[in-house]
């Protein structure tokens, strides 16, 4: 039969306490290392796509008004033309309007 001693046995259980001690301290330090990583991932990922739907909004924006200056000045140039055209869209809207409403 093996004899221990009380003093052998609280020895080990300090050690033993004081290891659980350092890896409970390890994995905390650990899983706080990844949830920073991970957040600094998602406000990176976050970041960059509001960049994107900002470029491409102010891109969209130059376009609409590149295209509403060439608008106003082929109106500009051709005053009789873009009467003609307003004219023959107003009409198509009133008879198709008018005969979408009745049905």
């Amino acid at each position: 039969m093996t004899s221990s001693k009380p003093e052998d046995f609280a020895a080990d259980f300090a050690a033993l306490r004081d290891d659980v001690t350092k890896l409970t301290s390890s994995v905390s330090d650990f899983i706080r290392k990844q949830t920073a990583s991970a957040s600094n991932t998602v406000f990176d990922a976050a970041d960059n796509a509001r960049q994107k739907v900002s470029d491409t909004a102010s891109k969209a924006q130059d376009v609409v008004t590149g295209a509403s200056r060439d608008l106003e000045t082929t109106i500009e140039r051709n005053p009789l033309a873009a009467v003609l055209i307003a004219m023959v869209a107003g009409l198509f809207i009133g008879i198709f309007g008018g005969s979408l409403s009745r049905r």
